[in-house]
C-alpha cells in the first residue's frame, strides 16, 4: 500500500487539530515532541482509498521565517524533510491574515492544498468565498471545509490524492508591486541568460528569495561563481526597493508586499455582507474611490485634471526651452562656415533633439501626477477597479499601469509591460500601448484643434481625443484576444497597499528615471532620425531652383516679400526632395482619407519622430520650419487648404498609426523580435486607415 506523507501547516487557532480528528476519526493519533525541542508534534496514520495517509501537524505559526521555536521547527521541517503534500489550513472568517502564511508556503514550490476551515461559521457571518477564483489566482486547489460539521472533508482528502499523484508544478498568478516585479525580472533575466538553474526552483523564485534575503538560498549560492556577478545586481535592486518602500528593513518590505497581495486576493475572492462596526479610514476612502458607480467617474475626472495641468502649466517652460534651443542653434550656426555642416548640425541635429527636449516639461508634469497617484496607493485601486472592465476586453487591471504611462511616452510604457506575467496579456498590452497618445503627438493635436475648433474648445477636444484613443485601444485588445491571442484569461491579483502620504524620494526616483528614459531617445534614435529626415527633405540638391529664387529675392527690398520667397523656396525644395517624392508616390494610398501629398509627407516624417510633423507641415505650407503648434500662420494655412473632414481624419490617423522610431525599437525588444514590429506596423497602419476612412466619409 502506497504511503502519502502530508504536512498540515497553518496559523494558530485555525482548527487544525479538530480537522485532523475529522479526517481520521482520531485513529492512530500520536502526540509527542519534535526532536530536541519542547514543541508538541502530532502524528497520525490512516487508510484512505488504498493509500496510507501519514500526517504531521506542524505547530501553529504566523510565519516560517521567524525566530520563535515554533517558527524554527516549521521552517526546518518544511525545507529539510521529505513529504508529498502540504495542507495549508486557513480560517475562512479571517482569510486576509491567514493568507500571509500561505504566501510564504507558496515559495517552497511544494505540492499544496488550501483547506478553508470554519466554512460553516463564515456562512453564518455572511462571508461568500469564490473558491474557483482563488484557485486560479494562487495556483493550488482550494477546498471549503468545516471540521465541526465535516463538510468538505472527503473532498479535501480526494484533492490530496489528486495533488499527490499530479506531476504539475504550482503555477501562481500572484504579482508583487511594480518595483518588486521590475527587480525580479532583472535578476530572473540574468539567471536565464547565464543558463543557471538550482534544484526544482524556477529562476523567478530564486530572484524573489534573493530579494527577500532568504538565508537558505544565499547559503546555497555562496560558493557558486555566478554570485560574484549577481551581487551588484542584487544591491541595485535592493536600493530600488528601499526607495519604493521608504525603509531598509527587508522584513518590513516583505511584510508590506505580502499584506498588499493578501488584501488583493481578499478583495478579488471574498464577498462579505456582515457589519464589521466602525470602518477603518482606508476602507472609508475605498468605499468612495473604488465604488462601482463613483470610482470610474472620479478616476476620469482626476485624469482630465492632470491633463489640463500638464498642458497649461507645461506651456510656460516650453517657451523658455524653445527660445533657448533657437538661440543655441543660432550661436552654433554662426560659428560654422561650411553650409552643409551648418545645416546638418543646426537643422538636423539641434532641431531634432530640441523638439524632444521641448516636451520634457509636459512629460515631467505628467509623471509627477502619475507618481503622486501611485505613491498614495490610488493607482493600485484603479487597477483593481478597472480589472473587471478590462477583462471584458481580454486584459487585466495590471495592464492599466503601462497603458497610462503610454500617455507620457511609449518608451517607458513598453518597458512597464514587463510586470505582466502572462505572455499573451503582455503582448496584447504592448500592441495597444500606441493607442494611448504619447506626449510627442500633443503638438499635432494642439495645432489642429486650435485651427479647427478654436482655443476655447481645444482643451475639451484634446481630452476627447485621448479618451477616444484609449477606448479604441481596448476594443482592438478584445479583437486581438479573440482573433490572434486566443485562450482563457488568467486572473492576476494586484497589490492593495495602505494609503499613505506621497514620498518625495519615491516621486523623485520615478520621475527622474522616466524623464531620463524619455531624454535618452533624444541622444540616440531621434538624433539619427532627425538627420535621416533632414537628408530626405534636403536632397537631391536643386541648383536651378536656388538660382531662380535667389534672383527673385535680390530684386526685393521688402523684408516680408523676401521671407515669403524664402519660404516658397523651402516648400519647392521639399516638394522635389526624396521625402516629397515618397509622399507623392504614396499619395493615392492616402487620397481616400482626404489627405494631399503634403499631409502624407508629414505623416511619413512622423514615423521617425512625431515631433517633426508640425515643422514639416510648416515647410510644406511655405510658413517656414521655425513653427510650433501655436503658429497662427500655419493654423490659418491649414484651415484654408484642408477641409474639416480631412483634418479630423488626419487626427484619427495620427492617434493610431505606428509610434516613433525610438518606441518602435523598444517595442521590438520587449515583444521578442523584429517580426513583431512588422506585425505592429501592419496592425496600426490598417487600423488607422480604416478608421480615418470611416471618419472622413462620415464628416464629408
Amino acid at each position: 500500500m502506497d504511503t502519502i506523507k502530508i504536512v498540515l501547516a497553518g496559523q494558530p487557532n485555525v482548527g487544525k487539530s479538530m480537522l485532523i480528528n475529522s479526517m481520521s476519526g482520531s485513529n492512530g493519533l500520536k502526540v509527542g515532541n519534535f526532536s530536541g525541542v519542547t514543541v508538541e508534534k502530532t502524528e497520525l496514520c490512516f487508510e484512505h482509498h488504498c493509500h496510507m495517509f501519514e500526517m504531521i501537524d506542524l505547530p501553529g505559526t504566523y510565519s516560517i521565517s521567524g525566530f520563535s521555536q515554533e517558527e524554527k521547527v516549521a521552517h526546518d521541517y518544511l525545507t529539510n524533510e521529505d513529504y508529498d503534500v502540504i495542507i495549508n489550513v486557513l480560517d475562512s472568517t479571517h482569510l486576509k491574515r491567514n493568507l500571509l502564511l500561505t504566501l510564504e508556503l507558496l515559495k517552497l514550490n511544494k505540492k499544496m492544498v488550501l483547506a478553508l476551515n470554519m466554512a460553516d461559521e463564515a456562512k453564518k457571518e455572511g462571508i461568500e468565498i469564490d473558491v474557483k477564483q482563488m484557485e486560479k489566482i494562487i495556483g493550488v486547489p482550494v477546498v471549503l471545509v468545516s471540521a465541526n460539521t465535516k463538510e468538505g472533508v472527503e473532498e479535501l482528502l480526494e484533492k490530496v490524492h489528486e495533488v499527490a499523484d499530479s506531476q504539475e508544478r504550482i503555477k501562481s498568478n500572484i504579482l508583487y508591486s511594480d518595483a518588486m516585479e521590475e527587480e525580479i525580472l532583472a535578476i530572473e533575466t540574468f539567471l536565464t541568460q547565464k543558463g543557471f538553474s538550482l534544484r526544482d526552483l524556477s529562476n523567478r523564485e530564486i530572484a524573489i528569495r534573493l530579494l527577500f534575503e532568504d538565508k537558505d538560498i544565499y547559503k546555497e549560492l555562496h560558493d557558486e561563481p555566478i554570485m560574484m556577478e549577481l551581487q551588484p545586481i542584487i544591491l541595485k535592486a535592493l536600493q530600488h526597493l528601499y526607495t519604493h518602500h521608504d525603509t531598509k528593513n527587508v522584513q518590513e518590505i516583505k511584510a508590506n508586499e505580502y499584506y498588499a497581495i493578501a488584501r488583493g486576493i481578499h478583495l478579488e475572492t471574498v464577498n462579505c455582507q456582515r457589519n464589521r462596526g466602525k470602518k477603518s479610514l482606508t476602507k472609508q476612502i475605498d468605499e468612495v474611490l473604488i465604488n462601482k458607480y463613483l470610482g470610474i467617474p472620479i478616476f476620469l475626472f482626476l485624469m482630465w485634471g492632470l491633463f489640463q495641468i500638464t498642458f497649461t502649466l507645461g506651456a510656460i517652460p516650453m517657451d523658455w526651452i524653445d527660445r533657448a534651443i533657437g538661440s543655441f542653434g543660432d550661436f552654433v550656426g554662426s560659428n560654422i562656415s561650411n553650409e552643409f555642416m551648418r545645416n546638418v548640425i543646426v537643422d538636423g541635429i539641434i532641431s531634432g533633439v530640441g523638439a524632444v527636449l521641448l516636451f520634457l516639461p509636459n512629460i515631467i508634469i505628467l509623471y509627477i501626477g502619475i507618481a503622486l497617484l501611485e505613491t498614495t496607493g490610488y493607482m493600485s485601486r484603479v487597477a483593481f477597479l478597472l480589472d473587471g472592465f478590462f477583462h471584458k476586453f481580454g486584459l487585466h487591471g495590471k495592464s492599466f499601469i503601462p497603458l497610462v504611462t503610454g500617455f507620457g511616452c511609449s518608451v517607458p510604457a513598453y518597458m512597464a509591460a514587463r510586470t505582466l506575467k502572462s505572455e499573451k496579456d503582455r503582448l496584447i498590452t504592448l500592441f495597444i500601448i500606441g493607442f494611448m497618445s504619447c506626449g510627442a503627438r500633443l503638438p499635432i493635436y494642439v495645432l489642429f484643434t486650435g485651427a479647427f475648433f478654436g482655443a476655447d474648445k481645444a482643451g475639451n477636444i484634446l481630452f476627447l481625443i485621448y479618451i477616444s484613443g484609449a477606448l479604441l485601444g481596448l476594443v482592438m485588445a478584445k479583437i486581438l484576444r479573440v482573433v490572434v491571442f486566443k485562450g482563457e484569461d488568467e486572473p492576476f491579483v494586484m497589490e492593495m497597499p495602505k494609503y499613505r502620504f506621497p514620498s518625495f524620494t519615491l516621486i523623485w526616483h520615478t520621475v527622474y528615471n522616466n524623464a531620463k528614459s524619455y531624454v535618452k531617445k533624444a541622444g540616440t534614435f531621434i538624433l539619427g532620425a532627425s538627420v535621416l529626415i533632414w537628408v530626405l527633405a534636403t536632397y537631391p540638391n536643386q541648383p536651378l531652383l536656388d538660382k531662380e529664387y535667389q534672383a527673385k529675392i535680390e530684386q526685393q527690398s521688402n523684408k516680408e516679400s523676401i521671407k515669403t520667397l524664402e519660404n516658397e523656396l523651402k516648400m519647392k525644395k521639399m516638394e522635389h526632395s526624396y521625402l516629397g517624392q515618397i509622399g507623392k508616390l504614396t499619395e493615392p494610398f492616402f487620397a481616400p482619407l482626404g489627405f494631399d501629398w503634403k499631409m502624407t509627407v508629414s505623416l511619413e516624417a512622423g514615423l521617425a519622430a512625431k515631433e517633426v510633423v508640425v515643422s514639416t507641415l510648416g515647410v510644406l505650407y511655405a510658413i517656414g520650419d521655425d513653427v510650433d503648434e501655436n503658429s497662427n500662420a500655419l493654423a490659418h494655412e491649414l484651415k484654408k487648404n484642408i477641409s474639416f473632414a480631412s483634418a479630423i481624419s488626419f487626427i484619427v490617423f495620427v492617434m493610431i498609426y505606428l509610434p516613433c522610431l525610438a518606441a518602435s525599437m523598444v517595442f521590438a525588444k520587449e515583444a521578442g523580435g523584429y517580426k513583431y514590429l512588422a506585425y505592429l506596423f501592419i496592425f496600426t497602419t490598417v487600423t488607422a486607415w480604416i478608421f480615418s476612412f470611416i471618419t472622413y466619409r462620415i464628416l464629408l
